[in-house]
């Protein structure tokens, strides 16, 4: 049985790399997806690619590192499809930059949307699950792999590790209105570059010799995750950091 057909998803950082992915993975499915992006540029082929298939999906052109757009965005979700059954926080910016030369920019647009821009859209969306009866929230915590993997990603490093602690504590909050709430943590996954502006920025992983004869991580082993923690299958998952390499 197909759960997770018929339920509105709603995922940041839509239109490229791996929320692109769980976004077509969710649509394959037959979710209605809520696709948001800071840009329309990359975000309409992700919708148009979706719809062109048989799929239902929206584009939600709104920047989640402000609280008030945050806001707008999912009042317009509710308003369009009723519901938010399912969120996935996937949109990330990884400046590259040594701490003694870091701008104060780069380090505060990290946290802004890395960090406080899930705080937002988990807190907005908590409040439409609290009524609704419950629902699932995914953030996904890219940490990058290898002995190095965190070299010059001081502000991106310090946003995913508290990210980590917000899920936790979130899962513990939300448990008592039936919202489960889990971070899938790729270590290693290969992302193009993106364009500036773009909320997912990243580059390919160097992996650590502990792990030469094991395959490289791939964009599957991330949505397929994402899938089974919104499965009933994952029921008494919550507060949990899950690992994938």
């Amino acid at each position: 049985m197909n759960e997770i057909a018929g339920k509105v998803v709603l995922v940041t950082g839509a239109g490229r790399g791996t929320g692109r992915s769980i976004t077509e993975a969710f649509a394959a499915r037959g979710a209605t997806v809520a696709a948001n992006d800071i840009t329309p540029i990359n975000l309409d082929g992700v919708v148009r690619d979706i719809r062109s298939s048989g799929g239902s999906a929206k584009g939600y052109v709104y920047d989640v590192a402000k609280r008030m757009p945050v806001r707008a965005m999912v009042d317009q979700v509710v308003k369009d499809w009723g519901r938010i059954d399912v969120l996935v926080n996937s949109a990330n910016v990884e400046p590259s930059a040594s701490i003694l030369k870091m701008d104060e920019w780069d380090w505060q647009r990290t946290l802004d949307v890395n960090l406080s821009g899930t705080f937002f859209t988990m807190q907005s969306v908590g409040r439409v699950m609290r009524e609704q009866g419950g629902g699932v929230m995914v953030n996904v915590a890219c940490i990058s792999g290898g002995p190095d993997g965190l070299m010059y990603r001081a502000a991106y490093a310090s946003s995913m590790m508290g990210l980590i602690g917000l899920t936790r504590t979130a899962g513990r909050e939300f448990a008592a209105y039936n919202i489960r709430v889990n971070a899938v943590c790729p270590d290693g996954i290969e992302k193009e570059k993106t364009t500036p502006g773009s909320q997912e920025v990243g580059a390919k992983r160097d992996w650590p010799a502990d792990f030469s004869q094991v395959r490289p991580g791939q964009s599957g082993d991330v949505y397929g995750l994402v899938l089974y923690l919104c499965s009933q299958e994952a029921s008494s998952i919550t507060g949990q950091a899950i690992n994938t390499r």
